[in-house]
């Protein structure tokens, strides 16, 4: 995975994007996160799930962690304002 070297994708699965730092945001953004989608039935939390170069990196993931990929959309991530 070619994340920023200062940030390691482990340091942001489980994350909610709003809260990471600038640095963070800055140094990921263009990167792709995986994030489960909302339904009225579940109410998951924003968290990263899944980050990487591509929306197919993501999906392997997410597979190697036994999580169906067609619950989750996946987002480019931008810079901070």
């Amino acid at each position: 995975m070619a994340v920023n070297s200062r940030i390691h994708c482990k340091q942001v699965i489980g994350s909610a994007p709003e809260r990471l730092s600038p640095e963070k945001s800055l140094a990921l953004a263009g990167q792709w996160a995986a994030f489960e989608i909302y339904t009225p039935a579940t109410t998951p939390l924003r968290r990263i799930e899944a980050l990487g170069d591509s929306v197919e990196e993501c999906i392997r993931q997410l597979a190697d962690r036994n999580l169906d990929p067609r619950r989750f959309e996946f987002v480019p991530l931008k810079p901070p304002h």
